[in-house]
């Protein structure tokens, strides 16, 4: 019986968080200056150049580290965790819904206008009135 850990496949874990962040070969092939073909060819090597792998990283917004243990088992705990704790909580926390105004005083702004507005329409109503 062997203990020998089968190699990590730097290029299938690129490909995959490639995939998992949305973004297309071409995409990736441009932010790191190279072509489509070369990606492709990366994305099926064992190994990758170590000054590659950083360009490759920081593109896809990962570490390397990230990229040479990336697991297909810890993405799915990651959503697992995250679904269970937004689901205890019972909504997302989500800070960028924050108002940078008083929605109140926009509704009093706004009504203030159109006041204003309707005063302007009646003088305008009551001199054609008078001209005639």
């Amino acid at each position: 019986m062997s203990t020998a850990t089968k190699p990590k496949h730097i290029g299938r874990n690129i490909s995959r968080i490639r995939e998992l962040r949305g973004m297309k070969q071409e995409a990736l092939a441009e932010a790191i200056g190279l072509s489509q073909q070369t990606v492709s060819s990366i994305e099926t090597s064992e190994t990758v150049d170590f000054e590659k792998l950083v360009q490759i990283a920081k593109a896809l917004g990962v570490t390397i580290e990230a990229i040479e243990n990336f697991t297909e088992e810890s993405v799915f705990n990651f959503f697992n965790n995250f679904y269970d704790n937004s689901a205890n909580n019972g909504y997302l926390n989500n800070t960028n819904n924050n108002c940078t105004f008083n929605p109140l005083d926009k509704v009093v702004e706004l009504y203030e206008r159109l006041v204003q507005v309707e005063k302007e329409k009646n003088e305008f109503l009551e001199k054609m009135l008078k001209e005639k």
